[in-house]
């Protein structure tokens, strides 16, 4: 009970910063009044954002209940909800503020597994595998059963069929139903969704599934699992078309963690070797419109060997190797793991074969596994149940191998997705997605707003949404046919009354070459402050006022509100081309901070960093000349 009583204690302390964060937020209030327009009465544009979780696991993923995940759907949704609920390691979680939405996406490969082998079904006992994990999960040793049994599971030597049509559909089942009964439109929405768990060798080519519809269409389609004989996601689609013709329903793909594909997401030929055809690009863009970009297993908007340039490219990078770390990451194998690269490679392929095959929006989400959706710092209950909140979790390997370790204190209290849409129900928000009005943030809820389009001028910002639409498109959208113009870009960023204040807008812009050749360039567009750019062409850091001895920081420096219209000093109508919206707050305390406070642990290291800019990655608007 005293390790209860200090993490509540504490959660409470942390959540406590001082006057001048309160003036911040009073300052905010005020701030959001004057960006109301008139279309909100209407509902003409959508006029509100709203926050949630792609990607959470319960205790019916394999490897949730595996590493001591004991806790299921009921509480994953309360949770989301903001209510209080009770972990699995028996301390008390609730949420400073609830979510608008939620996906849980369990596993669709293995689905029930756990449970057959917790139970000790016969099935599974009769194998020497089954045997061995359950006799570790009995004796406290779930997590080394997890290790072997997704070992085995990538490398396809499992001795059981892990994919069971009578438990699948009595977990799909469940699955649905609870989310039919805390689906609640215009309150809260939960999505039916799961995650398809493609593992080549070890590489990462995981997709969350996530339909628009409701019970009468879904319920009767079991997911789809990955093909024995290939983890090559063209073998998803054919089944997402398959569910969409049968039922008259609709649904899409979110990929995730390139940064664990060793360069497999976003390769530049087929998994098969082949090269990509016009067939290929349009099926991949077609089911896959949305990235996850932000995560607990590291950030992957950008990385200092591919943007050498960008001085904020090395956020929480995770590039050790693959899933598993069955195999170490080289160079060769960035540019195809990270958002930015990814989007500039598109930007090839439109050029090649007339359609761009990554031309996705952006997300953030957390794939916890402990059903709790945490993706804030000072409330992180980790990756798994087995790293929730304790003395000695920030030292726990999170992976090994003969490769070498990943520690618990490099996962990353992240992300979330925001969603702009006209009404908080599944129709509204799946759209929202479908056309890439979303972006990802790695924890803070800021509010943010990006347009594009030719005929901006400042006072546009007076009525920002309005003139947005009227005279542009939002995020996600489209621009073409420039002639003698350059596009303008209407930016817009409100801190979150929670977090940080700002430090920067940046517009990071990608383009292809005629030679062929690809480019990128980050521009800061609004900063903060009366700082000027320096003779390299950038603006100075912001400062740091975390107080490493107490977890507080002082909003003083930063802005409560940022925005500009930004005109491209460097167009060429005649190039393919992206823009898109960074976001970065002033430094603020990172969970490892909050967790060397809260259990007074004397010294964490050098390398564990205890404070983070968090910040937001909006979808990119495209320019094409055509």
């Amino acid at each position: 009970m005293k390790k209860l009583s200090i993490l509540l204690v504490s959660l409470a302390f942390f959540a406590c910063k001082n006057d001048k964060t309160e003036d911040k937020q009073s300052e905010i209030e005020e701030v959001k009044v004057t960006t109301e327009t008139s279309k909100d009465e209407t509902n003409e544009y959508p006029t509100q954002v709203f926050w949630g979780d792609t990607h959470l696991h319960t205790n019916l993923s394999m490897d949730a209940g595996l590493f001591g995940n004991r806790i299921g759907l009921d509480e994953a949704y309360k949770f989301a909800k903001g209510e209080e609920v009770t972990a699995s390691i028996g301390i008390k979680a609730k949420l400073s503020r609830p979510l608008d939405f939620l996906v849980v996406a369990d596993h669709s490969d293995g689905m029930g597994l756990f449970q057959a082998i917790d139970a000790g079904d016969e099935w599974v006992m009769k194998t020497t595998q089954g045997k061995r994990w359950n006799g570790l999960i009995k004796t406290g040793e779930g997590g080394v059963a997890a290790l072997e049994l997704i070992k085995a599971f990538s490398n396809t030597k499992l001795e059981m069929d892990p994919n069971d049509p009578g438990l699948q559909k009595s977990v799909w089942t469940a699955t649905v139903e609870a989310a039919e009964k805390y689906n609640d439109p215009g309150k809260f929405t939960a999505f039916i969704g799961y995650e398809w768990t493609s593992l080549d060798k070890g590489n990462n080519l995981h997709r969350v599934v996530i339909y628009r519809d409701d019970a009468d269409k879904t319920l009767g389609q079991i997911p789809a699992v990955t093909n024995a004989l290939s983890p090559d996601p063209e073998t998803l689609w054919p089944q997402l078309e398959s569910y969409e013709k049968n039922t008259g329903g609709k649904v899409l793909a979110i990929a995730h963690n390139g940064n664990l594909s060793n360069g497999v997401m976003f390769a530049e030929t087929r998994m098969n070797g082949e090269a990509f055809d016009e067939s290929y690009v349009k099926e991949r863009i077609k089911w896959e419109p949305l990235y996850e970009a932000t995560q607990i297993k590291g950030d992957g908007e950008a990385h200092p060997f591919l943007s050498p340039n960008d001085e904020f490219a090395d956020f929480e990078n995770w590039d050790f190797g693959n899933l598993d770390l069955s195999v170490k990451k080289t160079d060769d194998m960035l540019a195809g793991e990270y958002t930015r690269s990814a989007l500039k490679l598109g930007l090839k392929f439109k050029n090649e074969l007339g359609t761009n095959p990554f031309k996705f929006g952006l997300i953030g989400s957390t794939d916890s596994h402990t059903t709790l959706a945490t993706a804030d710092d000072n409330n992180f209950f980790g990756k798994a149940t087995n790293v929730e909140p304790s003395p000695e979790r920030w030292k726990h390997p999170f992976v090994t191998s003969d490769q070498g370790v990943i520690m618990t204190w490099q996962t990353v209290a992240s992300g979330y997705a925001a969603v702009w849409a006209k009404e908080n129900t599944r129709a509204s928000l799946w759209d929202a997605m479908k056309r890439k009005e979303t972006y990802a943030t790695t924890g803070p809820r800021m509010s943010l707003r990006f347009f594009g389009g030719f005929d901006y001028n400042e006072n546009d910002l007076n009525n920002l949404v309005d003139a947005g639409y009227e005279k542009g498109v939002p995020m996600g959208g489209d621009i073409n046919n420039a002639g003698d113009k350059s596009p303008t870009f209407i930016t817009y960023a409100l801190m979150d009354p929670e977090g940080g204040s700002l430090d920067r807008v940046q517009i990071v812009k990608g383009w292809a070459n005629a030679d062929g050749s690809l480019a990128e360039q980050v521009y800061d567009v609004i900063w903060s402050g009366d700082r000027e750019v320096n003779a390299k062409g950038k603006v100075p850091a912001v400062g740091n006022t975390v107080n490493l001895e107490d977890a507080t920081w002082d909003n003083s420096i930063g802005s409560t509100e940022l925005k500009a219209v930004w005109t491209d000093p460097n167009f060429d109508p005649e190039l393919e081309a992206f823009y898109y919206l960074r976001v970065i707050e002033i430094p603020t305390p990172r969970w490892t901070l909050y967790d060397k406070l809260r259990f007074d642990i004397k010294d964490m290291g050098e390398e564990v960093p205890m404070t983070a800019q968090q910040r937001g990655y909006t979808s990119p608007i495209w320019y094409s000349p055509k």
